[in-house]
């Protein structure tokens, strides 16, 4: 689901971009990742936050995704020159991730999962794709942020199949993906990374 014009200015307000840089900060601290990798930001906006990522962890490659082209053509257009073999944008929908499997190292959402009208189905994508040990480096809010009486009359999200702390943990876990500790919850939303599984080897 697209933002609305009222979500797209925070998302490309400089304060969003102050949170987005701590938020990078803390996934690094949480969990590095080797030099080298193919990583995914879903829900790019801008690609302000693709930036943030490729400048923090170093990655060969960071591919970028937004449903909404006119994001997709304003992140282009932004992209540093230098910048240019390492970062790509592209539409493409979060529930229905257009590589294979397990061919990515990491997985970054700031915020786009509570967007998806089948947002399990997104969570189950992102497992997907992810090759074992990968993280998912996870921005995520509850409906107690977006959908109290204030916002969700000035906020487009979906209504139906929402989730809180318990069924987003719940859906990590039957995905594959194991939370780390050093995770920050609250009743808003939470933030941490979850690795992929590795399967055991049938004996």
């Amino acid at each position: 689901m697209k933002v609305n014009w009222l979500e797209r200015l925070w998302v490309n307000s400089p304060v969003r971009l102050l949170v987005q840089r701590q938020e990078t900060g803390f996934f690094k601290r949480l969990r590095d990742m080797a030099p080298g990798s193919h990583v995914l930001e879903i829900g790019c906006g801008r690609g302000a936050g693709a930036e943030l990522i490729l400048g923090t962890f170093r990655p060969r490659r960071v591919d970028a995704l937004d449903l909404d082209s006119d994001m997709i053509r304003l992140a282009k257009r932004r992209r540093p020159r230098q910048q240019s073999s390492h970062l790509f944008f592209y539409v493409a929908d979060a529930q229905y991730l257009p590589y294979p499997d397990a061919c990515l190292d990491g997985v970054f959402n700031f915020g786009i999962i509570h967007h998806l009208e089948d947002w399990d189905q997104g969570v189950r994508e992102i497992a997907r794709v992810l090759r074992p040990d990968g993280g998912f480096y996870f921005e995520e809010i509850y409906p107690p942020l977006y959908a109290n009486p204030l916002f969700r009359h000035l906020l487009d999200h979906p209504t139906e199949n929402r989730f809180h702390g318990p069924e987003f943990r719940a859906a990590l876990k039957a995905a594959g993906l194991a939370l780390l500790p050093g995770y920050r919850e609250s009743p808003f939303g939470i933030l941490g990374v979850a690795v992929k599984e590795r399967i055991p080897h049938a004996s």
